[in-house]
C-alpha cells in the first residue's frame, strides 16, 4: 500500500505560539488576486452645475492615474455645460460661465476620457456621484455606461475611520490623514487629494489583511462587528479550493469548511454571513489553518475527514454519521424479519443502508414490507418453541404479512419468502419494485391520484435506496480504480479518494484520533463513519463521466454490479393547484 506524504498545512494566527505543523512553501500573491501593487487606479472627480445628472451637466473633470503607488499621467480639462452656472456653484468652485464658454463640450472630452481611464480601476470620494454624470453623458452619446472596477474612499473610510472623525467629507479626512493636497473644489485639486487620501487608507486596510484589489472591493460591506481586527488572519489565504480550519486559542479545532475559493470564503465570515453562531465563533477564533486542494472533490473529502477526526464544536453537517441507521434482515432467527440496526456487523445478516435517518430507514421498510410479506411482530422466538394456534398479528388479519409465528405460515414456505427476500436485496430488485408499481398503476386507472401519489412516493424512496446500494457496492468492488482527468490520474482505492495530500481512510491512526474509522469488508455493507465520502466519490465519478470529462484507465477489482442493468428512477409526486396529474416513470 502507498502511503502518501503527510498534510500539507499553513497556519495563520494572532499568537507566537502555535503546535508544531508541516507548514506549505509562501503562495505567490497571484493566489491571493491580484496586488494592489500592480492595480492601476484612476482617480477621478467632478465639478458640475447641479446634483442631477438628468438636469445638470458637467463644467470641470480631473483625473489622476496612479500604478504601484506613483503618479503615472493626469487629465484636467474645463467643459462647457452648455447651460448657465448658478451663482452658489460659481461661489463653490470659482468657476465662472466666461470660463467654460471656450471649453469643449462633454461629447468632445468623452472619446479623450474613455482613452485615459482604459481598464483602470475608478476612484473617487462618493464614486457614486461622478460616474452619474458621466454615464449619463455616455447614454446620451449613444455609448455603455462605464463597466470599470470601482473603489469609493467614502465607504473605505466609513470602515476604515467611523470612530476617529466627526463626518466623512474630503476635506476632514485629508486634515485627519494629514496628506499633503487640499481639496479646494475644483476637479484635478480634489482628484489628487483623494488620491492621496485613498493611499492611506490602504495603508490602515492592510492591517486587516487587504492585499488585493477584490478584498479592497468588498472591505466598505464588511459590516463592523468586534472581531474586525481578526481579518488578519486572513492576509495568506489564498484563491484556490482547500478547507479551512477555525482554531481557538488552546489549538482546539472550532469548524472546518471546504471552499472553492478560501480567501473569499473565509472573509465572507466577517460580511454577509448571518448564521447566529458565526459572532460567537468569530470571538474564539485566534488561528486560521488551511489545506489547498486540487479540486472541490478533494476539498469536500478533506473537509468530510478533519470533521470526523476533530467533532469540531460549531460544526453541523458531516457530523451526523453516528444517527446513521442500517435495516437488518435477521437471517440468524428462526424466522427472520426486517429490524433497524444502528451497526452492522459480519453476523451473516443481509444487510441495506445505512439511512441518514431513522424516518428514512422506516420508510425503505415499509416499502419492501409492502413487496414482500414479511412477518413485522417483534416477538423473538427460539428455534425449539413450540408454534401455538392463537390470534395471529394484526400485520396477517390485514393481509399485508405472514405470521409464521402462530402457525399460520408452514416454516418451510416462509423460509421460501425470505429466501425470495435476500435475492431482492442483494440482485433482483425488480421483485421489490414490481409490485408497487402496479398497485400504482392500479390506483391511478381508478383515478385515486393522490394514493397512486404516495405509491409513487414509495417507489421514489426504495428506488433511489437501491440505486445507491448498486453504485456503493460497484465502487468498493473495483479496488484500485484510475481515471485520466484534465488535471491528471484521479485514483480511487475501494472507493476512497487517494491523492498527494489526503491519506487513505484507513490509514488514520484510531489512537491519534477521536473516531477509529471502521471500514467493513465486501460483503458488507459501508460502514457509517464512510458512506458519506463514498457517496460523494460516486456523484463526482458519475457526473464526470456523463460530461466526458475523464477517461476511466484500469480497474484492479471486479466492478461488474453496476452495470447489471439500470434501475428506474421515479420522481416523486408535486401538488399542482390542488390536483394531482397522473404519476409517471422514467428510467435512468
Amino acid at each position: 500500500m502507498i502511503i502518501p506524504p503527510p498534510l500539507r498545512i499553513e497556519t495563520h494566527s494572532t499568537s507566537e505560539e502555535v503546535e508544531h505543523l508541516p507548514l506549505a512553501l509562501q503562495r505567490s500573491f497571484d493566489h491571493l488576486g491580484t496586488p494592489l501593487s500592480e492595480v492601476t487606479f484612476v482617480v477621478l472627480d467632478l465639478e458640475t452645475t447641479g446634483a442631477s445628472p438628468n438636469t445638470c451637466a458637467i463644467t470641470e473633470i480631473g483625473a489622476v492615474k496612479y500604478c504601484g503607488g506613483e503618479r503615472v499621467a493626469t487629465f484636467q480639462t474645463l467643459v462647457n455645460p452648455g447651460s448657465p452656472i448658478p451663482p452658489f456653484i460659481t461661489v463653490l468652485t470659482g468657476i465662472t460661465e466666461s470660463m467654460v464658454y471656450p471649453a469643449p463640450s462633454i461629447r468632445e472630452v468623452i472619446p479623450a476620457l474613455l482613452e485615459f481611464i482604459g481598464g483602470a480601476v475608478l476612484v473617487g470620494h462618493n464614486l457614486r456621484f461622478d460616474t452619474s454624470f458621466i454615464d449619463a453623458a455616455l447614454l446620451r452619446d449613444g455609448r455603455e455606461r462605464l463597466p470599470n472596477r470601482r473603489v469609493d474612499t467614502l465607504g473605505l473610510a466609513r470602515r476604515l475611520l467611523r470612530d476617529e472623525v466627526r463626518d466623512m467629507k474630503l476635506g476632514t479626512l485629508a486634515r485627519h490623514l494629514r496628506v499633503p493636497e487640499t481639496p479646494n473644489h475644483r476637479a484635478l485639486a480634489d482628484a489628487q487629494a483623494t488620491a492621496e487620501v485613498l493611499h492611506a487608507l490602504l495603508e490602515r486596510a492592510a492591517t486587516l489583511g487587504v492585499l488585493g484589489l477584490d478584498d479592497l472591493i468588498a472591505l466598505p460591506k464588511i459590516r463592523a462587528h468586534p472581531s474586525a481586527s481578526k481579518l488578519k488572519l486572513t492576509a495568506q489565504l489564498p484563491r484556490l479550493p482547500g478547507v479551512y480550519i477555525f482554531r481557538n486559542r488552546n489549538s482546539d479545532v472550532l469548524y472546518v469548511g471546504k471552499a472553492t475559493d478560501l480567501r473569499s470564503r473565509v472573509r465572507s465570515y466577517f460580511g454577509g454571513d448571518k448564521r447566529a453562531k458565526v459572532p460567537q465563533l468569530l470571538k474564539e477564533l485566534e488561528r486560521i489553518d488551511h489545506i489547498v486542494c486540487s479540486d472541490p472533490l478533494e476539498a469536500g473529502i478533506h473537509e468530510l475527514r478533519l470533521i470526523r477526526r476533530h467533532d469540531p464544536q460549531y460544526n453541523r453537517a458531516g457530523k451526523g454519521w453516528r444517527r446513521y441507521t442500517y435495516l437488518k434482515l435477521t437471517l440468524a432467527e428462526r424466522f427472520p424479519r426486517l429490524v433497524m440496526v444502528s451497526e452492522a456487523t459480519p453476523d451473516g445478516s443481509v444487510y441495506l443502508g445505512p439511512f441518514r435517518s431513522r424516518r428514512a430507514a422506516t420508510e425503505i421498510k415499509e416499502a419492501i414490507e409492502f413487496s414482500i410479506p414479511l412477518r413485522r411482530c417483534t416477538q423473538r422466538i427460539s428455534r425449539k418453541a413450540v408454534l401455538a394456534a392463537e390470534t395471529p398479528c394484526s400485520s396477517t388479519l390485514l393481509g399485508i404479512g405472514k405470521c409464521p409465528c402462530r402457525g399460520e405460515v408452514p416454516e418451510e414456505d416462509y423460509r421460501a419468502i425470505v429466501e425470495r427476500a435476500v435475492v431482492a436485496l442483494r440482485s433482483e430488485h425488480r421483485t421489490l419494485l414490481d409490485p408497487i408499481e402496479a398497485r400504482m398503476h392500479s390506483y391511478s386507472a381508478q383515478e385515486r391520484f393522490e394514493e397512486a401519489a404516495q405509491q409513487r412516493n414509495r417507489l421514489a424512496a426504495l428506488s433511489r435506496a437501491l440505486w445507491r446500494v448498486r453504485s456503493v457496492e460497484w465502487l468498493r468492488a473495483s479496488g484500485r480504480i484510475r481515471f485520466d482527468t484534465p488535471d491528471g490520474i484521479r485514483e480511487f482505492d475501494g472507493g476512497h479518494l487517494v491523492t498527494s495530500t489526503t491519506p487513505l481512510l484507513r490509514d488514520i491512526n484510531p489512537f491519534s484520533e477521536r473516531v477509529s474509522v471502521q471500514i467493513l469488508p465486501l460483503g458488507q455493507p459501508p460502514a457509517r463513519e464512510e458512506i458519506d465520502e463514498l457517496l460523494l466519490s460516486l456523484r463526482w465519478i458519475e457526473n464526470q463521466l456523463t460530461a466526458n470529462r475523464i477517461r476511466l484507465l484500469d480497474v484492479s477489482g471486479f466492478a461488474g454490479t453496476y452495470c447489471s442493468g439500470p434501475l428506474p428512477a421515479y420522481q416523486p409526486i408535486e401538488r399542482e393547484a390542488g390536483k394531482r396529474k397522473a404519476p409517471q416513470n422514467s428510467c435512468s
